[in-house]
């Protein structure tokens, strides 16, 4: 397997929003996040993937840009965009931005040329058809709700928006869309960025046909078969390669939602001469096979799905092509309320050992923001205390149309709500959280007293410390890298075992998924071995091992 940086690396995603406020507007900035970097030093972490920091409405909280090259006024200016690439090179930080070319806002000067009329040059830049028998071109509903299309009255036809109406997707199929991109790309590399992740990439080629899709639950037709992993998006992704990725070393990763393995290897194959890695959710988008509206369930995850989901991705991508490792990111519920349990009883030692389970696997770990300290869902009870602009559609769209009882609704997005992984970090246990000195753009969890970096960082058995261990490891272990994946226990309803092979070193991971004790046999060829980790100062390794709730361990060899 060839070696390269950034499958040795350690991201850690910074959702700029809610990070670290330096100006008292209670919104995170730029120099909010120069002033953390040593933390992030001394969390050991070595790559930052930032969420959009560029010019924005702010419809969908950045991921609507109005002007590629600027940075958005409350987050700073270009100057402090160049200062923290400065500063966090210095600390030996690399730094990714976040890639949107799926789609603009419709705020862009582009999309305000499109809609001028139908012959301006920009027309064809974005996705316009006319109506069908009065109405929508075909049936597809947008992701966050609604109609996936949006009647213009100046032009008298429908614009594509797989997302907000605010987000009109780009027409790739327009050579003059796809060179105005590398050449954004380029600027940015330019600067001295140090890779790319890329927003819903795998959407970038539609089926020009665009036939209705086929209505599953819900309202609208599905666009996922004819928008997602479209019929040119590889060619798209190599002529990027050619015109830009290849030029730069830099770390890409693709966030390509619905992909299958065979897939995967076409984007990110060791060859591919597309991507480094792509992000897959099948491990998160396990919605339990009762829920009618997507994710929106109570139902708790499926461990033996989860499990197996986990193993295929490990096995069928090794030696052809790089996994990334997250339990959690800015559009996900906090790992610890979802995979773990956040329960104070439980909390810190589930928190440790689902950081084992990752951290332990072959691919490049991302932690989310506040993920290091166990920062647990928001539980907020009240519909206006909600900013995501997914929730609040789902909410009316589900309620208004009598699908879903309000009450049940809510426990929904008490549990699944995007915002549960946006309330500010928790710096320390003061009222604001040390987030800001102003009043926060969104509510803080209350119980930032109890679960707050200040605190762990004076702690030596803290999340925080044993995040710390865990990325120490990586970087002194080659094993934990390139080590060769084989699971154990394929079955088992508590544990999550697995070994990792590297010419004569051996590694093995045990971790108990479960609040109850579990049984777990160590095998023989571990007898002797050396303890790495342990978030229960377990002492005995050998024969037949009984594992508390949430118990993990890792063995070497």
């Amino acid at each position: 397997m060839k070696k390269n940086w950034w499958k040795e690396s350690i991201v850690y995603q910074i959702y700029p929003k809610s990070f670290n406020d330096s100006n008292g507007d209670g919104i995170g900035d730029i120099r909010g996040i120069i002033e953390k970097l040593d933390y992030l030093k001394e969390l050991g972490v070595n790559v930052l993937w930032i969420s959009p920091m560029l010019e924005s409405p702010q419809d969908d909280n950045g991921y609507d840009i109005s002007d590629y090259r600027r940075i958005y006024k409350d987050y700073g200016t270009m100057q402090d965009y160049e200062e923290l690439l400065f500063q966090a090179h210095e600390r030996g930080i690399k730094v990714l931005m976040d890639l949107v070319v799926n789609h603009t806002s419709d705020e862009h000067q582009w999309f305000l040329e499109s809609k001028k009329s139908k012959d301006n040059p920009y027309r064809d830049y974005y996705i316009w058809k006319n109506p069908v028998d009065g109405k929508e071109p075909n049936n597809w509903g947008g992701a966050f709700g609604g109609s996936a299309w949006e009647y213009d009255n100046e032009t008298q036809m429908y614009y594509l928006h797989l997302f907000s109406k605010k987000q009109p997707d780009l027409n790739w199929e327009n050579e003059k869309v796809r060179q105005e991109v590398y050449d954004m790309m380029k600027f940015w590399c330019d600067k001295g960025i140090d890779g790319f992740r890329m927003d819903v990439i795998s959407m970038i080629s539609k089926d020009q046909a665009f036939p209705d899709g086929e209505v599953k639950s819900g309202l609208y037709g599905d666009f996922g078969p004819y928008s997602v992993h479209g019929p040119r998006v590889h060619e798209f992704l190599q002529e990027m390669n050619r015109e830009v990725l290849s030029k730069y070393d830099i770390m890409t990763v693709g966030e390509t939602s619905g992909v299958t393995i065979e897939e995967a290897q076409k984007y990110a194959g060791e060859d591919s001469g597309e991507l480094n890695m792509v992000f897959q959710f099948e491990h998160v988008e396990d919605a339990s096979p009762h829920a009618k509206f997507g994710k929106w369930t109570t139902d708790r995850y499926d461990f033996k799905a989860f499990k197996k989901t986990m193993i295929k991705w490990q096995e069928k991508l090794q030696g052809k092509a790089w996994n990334s490792l997250f339990l959690g990111n800015h559009d996900q519920p906090r790992s610890v309320s979802r995979f773990g349990n956040d329960n104070p009883a439980y909390r810190e030692t589930s928190a440790k050992m689902l950081a084992t389970c990752l951290h332990m696997m072959q691919g490049t770990p991302y932690v989310y923001q506040g993920e290091e300290l166990g920062m647990t869902n928001a539980y907020f009870h009240k519909l206006e205390d909600y900013k995501d602009i997914e929730s609040i559609q789902y909410y009316t769209e589900l309620t208004d149309a009598g699908l879903m009882e309000p009450d049940y609704m809510m426990k929904c997005l008490m549990l699944r709500s995007r915002d549960n992984a946006r309330t500010p970090m928790q710096w320390d246990g003061s009222e604001k959280a040390g987030f800001t000195d102003g009043e926060p753009w969104i509510k803080i969890n209350p119980n930032c007293k109890e679960i707050n970096a200040a605190s762990q960082l004076d702690d030596p058995d803290s999340i925080f410390h044993y995040y710390q261990k865990l990325i120490a490891l990586r970087k002194e272990k080659e094993i934990i890298v390139y080590g060769e994946f084989e699971p154990l226990c394929r079955e088992d309803d508590q544990i999550f075992a697995y070994m990792r092979k590297l010419d004569e070193e051996r590694l093995l991971t045990v971790c108990n998924f479960s609040e109850q004790s579990a049984e777990f046999e160590v095998p023989a060829e571990f007898e002797g071995s050396r303890c790495l980790i342990t978030n229960l100062d377990r002492k005995v390794f050998a024969g037949k091992v009984v594992l508390k709730p949430y118990e993990a361990f890792v063995l070497y060899k």
